[in-house]
């Protein structure tokens, strides 16, 4: 499955000293990848979090669109994205991320500079509550 690490997780993963409650992914929206993408979603028993009374999962023609898709799976907590700060595409998102090998999987995380980006555009107040972890996490990181 071709998909990115947004947000919390990928800084993590990058060394940020960070806690989240969820993983985002930006998922590449081609046919093949979003049969992929059910596939999993099903093994995880992932529902739509705003109503999990409803035990509803996504279908294949929702993930084909560009919106949020806010799970709940059975391994916690996911939020798959079509597009980031509803302009950025898997596509888009690729050269500015790296490939990070994680228990024999390569996974394909978001780079510091282009989240810091992202949460500077979302202005937020988690997300500005962030920026200076993230900012002191690259600087660590370029040997500054």
């Amino acid at each position: 499955m071709e998909f990115i690490v947004v947000g919390g997780v990928g800084a993590a993963l990058q060394g940020a000293p960070i806690t989240t409650q969820d993983l985002d992914i930006v998922h590449r929206r081609t046919p093949e990848n979003i049969e992929r993408l059910v596939r999993v979603l099903t093994r995880l028993k992932a529902r739509y979090r705003t109503r999990p009374d409803l035990h509803v999962s996504p279908e294949r023609s929702a993930l084909e669109s560009d919106g949020h898709h806010l799970l709940q799976t059975d391994a916690g907590a996911l939020d798959v994205l079509g597009r980031l700060v509803g302009r950025l595409t898997y596509e888009d998102l690729l050269p500015r991320s790296h490939s990070y090998q994680l228990e024999g999987m390569s996974i394909r995380v978001q780079d510091l500079e282009s989240l810091i980006e992202v949460k500077e555009e979302l202005g937020e107040e988690k997300d500005l509550a962030m920026l200076p972890i993230l900012r002191r996490t690259l600087e660590e990181r370029r040997g500054g």
